[in-house]
């Protein structure tokens, strides 16, 4: 395929439409990249700890590990994706998902199976949004607000798609043949694409020859920015502390509010509502800024908790709550690109990017153990009101950037 194929035309720096093809290919590889490296391990890990002898909290636990070390890389993959170009980066983390999928269904015992696992937790930083995000930035910078919530949307679907394929998948074969089949995914239909995205923004870095003008510049001046840096990077921390505490046992723990059974059904709704929130942002978000949107977002994640909380065990509390959560996480995942662009501009875009996915993949990695432990020894309710008001302490944090910005009103 020729890079031209790229929306119709080459990436002409005055073309201010969004790239439908690079979005399109970029869509069916997050669903792949999320659906193949994150998604499918919950499903198999009952089989791969049994194979293994573990119990199901050291299978975990291996994760939660393998997400820390993960996390402690993606400042260097920033730094390559601004170096060397986001599709660079896309193509060479498609090669290592095969390679550490492959690797994991391979491994002889634990001690290689949890390195695979590492090697995918870092393959996964290569091929997912980080990569994707700041390559719609590189090729248009001043459309690339409009492209990642259009991704977004499109990518919402891996988990709906992924974990009914990976059941069925390991109802009728062994997990490591079913990583195998993900393994060949990723080489065979995501390499070609991200090699011919990359193969586009390559062409257009050598032709472009008014870089300064297609820049975006961040809203925050100069001697706010390490200030507004550390209160994104809050904010967006402790929303996903918020997010994987309560994605990681939200089945046991609407069940042990009293909800028994319906626990599942109400689970079910989480999905969805993420996706509702990326199309009803789509069409009726364009004239909020990206810091609004971060604040609605900080404000409907610890509210539903909150609701929960104070309804439990009524089930339309519990419906309402799956419904506003997987809301403000779908907007959630849209401003976590958005907002660093809106603020500090498109240059070094990759590198503050990894900062962030670092302390993210940090903090979040101790939110399912953070959450197990407190629901152990402090109870499901006292567990949900300390992880809630933790979360509304990103509003505070967006707030303050509001309070940075000149003549900018975040609300």
């Amino acid at each position: 395929m020729s890079s031209n194929v790229m929306d119709g035309a080459a990436l002409k720096p005055d073309v201010e439409r969004v790239p439908v093809a690079v979005i399109l290919a970029l869509g069916l590889t997050q669903n792949i990249g999320y659906g193949t490296l994150y998604y499918s391990f919950s499903i198999l890990a009952p089989s791969i700890a049994k194979d293994f002898s573990w119990s199901n909290e050291w299978i975990f636990g291996a994760l939660s590990v393998a997400l820390l070390i993960g996390g402690l890389t993606a400042p260097w993959t920033g730094r390559g994706i601004d170096r060397f170009g986001a599709g660079r980066m896309l193509t060479i983390g498609s090669i290592l998902a095969a390679l550490a999928l492959t690797a994991c269904a391979f491994s002889p015992g634990k001690t290689v199976f949890v390195v695979a696992l590492i090697a995918v937790q870092i393959s996964s930083n290569l091929v997912q949004y980080g990569a994707a995000f700041a390559l719609l930035v590189q090729i248009r910078p001043r459309t690339a607000q409009r492209s990642i919530t259009y991704l977004t949307l499109l990518a919402g679907f891996a988990s709906t798609i992924f974990w009914p394929i990976t059941s069925a998948l390991n109802a009728h074969m062994s997990w490591q043949n079913v990583y195998l089949i993900y393994a060949a995914l990723n080489l065979f239909l995501c390499l070609p694409i991200h090699a011919w995205l990359s193969g586009g923004l390559a062409q257009t870095r050598k032709s472009d020859t008014s870089k300064t003008e297609r820049a975006v510049a961040g809203s925050l001046a100069p001697a706010a920015r390490m200030t507004g840096f550390l209160l994104m990077v809050t904010g967006f921390a402790l929303q996903s502390f918020v997010n994987a505490a309560v994605l990681a046992h939200m089945v046991p723990m609407l069940s042990a509010i009293g909800l028994g059974s319906a626990g599942v059904t109400v689970g079910t709704l989480f999905g969805p509502s993420q996706v509702l929130s990326r199309f009803t942002n789509m069409i009726f978000g364009r004239d909020l800024s990206q810091l609004t949107l971060a604040l609605i977002s900080a404000v409907l994640m610890p509210g539903a908790v909150a609701l929960l909380t104070l309804t439990a065990p009524s089930l339309s509390g519990a419906l309402a709550f799956a419904v506003l959560f997987g809301l403000g996480s779908g907007l959630n995942s849209i401003v976590q690109g958005t907002l660093t662009l809106a603020l500090f501009g498109s240059d070094g875009y990759g590198q503050r990017q990894g900062q962030v996915l670092a302390v993210r993949l940090v903090v979040s990695s101790a939110a399912p153990f953070a959450m197990a432990f407190m629901m152990e020894n402090i109870g499901v309710p006292a567990a949900l009101m300390f992880t809630g008001a933790l979360g509304s302490i990103s509003i505070a944090a967006f707030l303050g950037i509001g309070r940075l910005e000149p003549k900018s009103d975040p609300l």
